[in-house]
């Protein structure tokens, strides 16, 4: 693989190209085989500089504009690109970050409570499209699904639902459920380092609602959670939290 950076005259920005690539053969999916092509010429890249765009990358790896767009989704939804309406991709300016990630362990205990797990189902699976398609692997694959019942002094906080890459964490079902799973990622070198989240306000089904003991139809919020030790995808979560219980504080800064 060539990598090329251009200066763009008149003050325009930079620009990165690659030439003469093929996409290789093999079990490894396109999307993550034209994502780490891209990865390695944005990698050094000053922040400004502009990625290759999707119609060159096309024709580069002579597959999809889907396959390409995936791959470079998932390059900005990690932070190396971002894109400008009306500009383009570029390569982003590094993620600035206020606090610490913490476990539900460690955010009870910062509220001075008492954090307690029950664990509801602990198992191999494959991976459906969904879940497949958050951890970056094929559907089909095998996957560690954890559930829990997190209670906090005693009562019902929510039910996470985390699912696992297994190739990353070998025996991990067999070694007995730690008390953290963020502790057990940090005893592995995994612990994440940073994370993508979404909240939405929903109610509970019949099942959440027996298991957070509030009626069908009660308020909760659903919270959806893509971790990454530094640039590998370790967790993909889904939480249901009592709406009555629980307030999501959030810290917030501005740039420097």
């Amino acid at each position: 693989m060539e990598q090329t950076q251009d200066e763009h005259p008149k003050g325009g920005v930079a620009s990165l190209s690659v030439e003469g690539v093929l996409v290789g053969h093999g079990r490894v999916p396109k999307h993550v085989q034209v994502r780490e092509y891209v990865r390695g010429l944005v990698r050094e890249a000053q922040p400004g500089t502009a990625a290759p765009s999707e119609r060159e990358l096309v024709h580069q790896f002579h597959v999809a504009r889907m396959t390409v767009r995936q791959a470079m989704d998932s390059l900005v939804a990690e932070g190396l690109l971002e894109r400008i309406p009306g500009r383009g991709t570029f390569v982003a300016h590094p993620r600035r970050t206020v606090g610490r990630m913490r476990s539900f362990t460690e955010e009870m205990g910062s509220r001075g409570m008492l954090a307690e797990s029950q664990t509801l189902l602990a198992r191999r699976e494959t991976a459906g499209p969904g879940v497949a398609r958050a951890l970056e692997m094929t559907a089909g694959d095998p996957v560690i699904h954890w559930r829990r019942l997190r209670r906090a002094d005693g009562h019902p906080m929510c039910v996470e639902d985390a699912y696992l890459n297994e190739v990353l964490l070998p025996g991990f079902l067999q070694s007995g459920m730690p008390t953290s799973l963020y502790e057990a990622l940090a005893d592995r070198g995994l612990r994440p380092t940073w994370a993508e989240d979404s909240i939405t306000a929903d109610v509970a089904n019949a099942d959440e609602g027996r298991l957070l003991e509030i009626p069908a139809g009660g308020p909760v919020m659903r919270h959806s959670r893509r971790a990454l030790a530094v640039e590998k995808i370790v967790e993909v979560s889904r939480s249901v939290y009592r709406g009555d219980r629980f307030t999501m504080w959030v810290q917030l800064g501005r740039e420097t």
